[in-house]
């Protein structure tokens, strides 16, 4: 096999197996929601592999392996803490009533299974860089993704951060978020995360092969905006929360820009 083909072989396996994994946990403890714990860390486990099976000596293969680790990881364990103990998440608890018996098996496939095949998919520029092997120094379009990568890890984590820290305090109960980043965007998170991978993306394009997984980053940021990031929250959000109608009015919905003057 070509080093490419090896890659992204390599790489399925490697999501497969932690498909099947998480999908028997989740039998075990009757929460689907295990899979978004490891949204994050099916990423680092891809790149990982992508990492160990080339040997090209360029640094752009530990640049984007340490982006990806360092989102991943933190993604992940926000994630975990976050919802540990609280049980299986309402949109799987929805899915479980509506389909029954039936359930572990179409969650293996419409959720477990789609969210590897997307793991694999958006992690293709990845591969396709480290599998390029050339050129052996960074360019221009490194350094530019790597910057772009910074700020739109920035403001995801600063964002999870300051919702958090809004959350654990018992007097903003029913209350919206509208402080810090949350003033300029109604999703600084999902913005910072949507932008650090087209940051991937820019300095996979660097490559002769990363180039043309462009379809990468638009699928993301696609997801984020349109399914099953902003559109699911913002209709749970306008059901509890009163006030959330005015936040939208006055609140940028993805980019971040100055709110409207009341």
């Amino acid at each position: 096999m070509s080093p490419i083909q090896t890659v992204l072989v390599y790489e399925a396996l490697a999501i497969t197996s932690l498909v099947v994994f998480v999908w028997l946990s989740s039998l075990y403890f009757r929460d689907a929601s295990l899979v978004d714990r490891y949204w994050g860390a099916g990423f680092v486990i891809a790149a990982a592999v992508a990492f160990a099976v080339t040997t090209d000596a360029d640094p752009r293969r530990y640049l984007l392996l340490g982006m990806v680790a360092i989102w991943g990881t933190r993604l992940s364990l926000y994630l975990t803490k976050r919802n540990w103990g609280h049980g299986e998440d309402y949109r799987y608890q929805s899915m479980r009533r509506r389909r029954g018996d039936s359930f572990p098996l179409i969650s293996l496939v419409t959720v477990f299974g789609l969210q590897g095949a997307l793991m694999w998919f958006i992690g293709l520029p990845i591969a396709l860089a480290m599998a390029s092997g050339s050129p052996e120094h960074l360019t221009p379009l490194d350094y530019i993704g790597g910057a772009i990568w910074l700020i739109g890890f920035t403001f995801e984590s600063i964002g999870d951060a300051q919702l958090a820290r809004f959350k654990a305090n018992p007097e903003n109960d029913g209350k919206v978020m509208d402080r810090g980043l949350w003033r300029y965007t109604r999703h600084p998170n999902y913005f910072g995360d949507a932008l650090l991978w087209w940051g991937i993306y820019i300095t996979c394009a660097a490559t002769p092969y990363g180039r043309w997984a462009i379809l990468s980053p638009i699928v993301m940021t696609f997801f984020l905006m349109k399914v099953s990031g902003v559109p699911m929250l913002e209709r749970r959000l306008e059901k509890t929360r009163p006030k959330y109608a005015d936040y939208v009015a006055r609140t940028s919905g993805f980019i971040p820009w100055p709110p409207k003057r009341a």
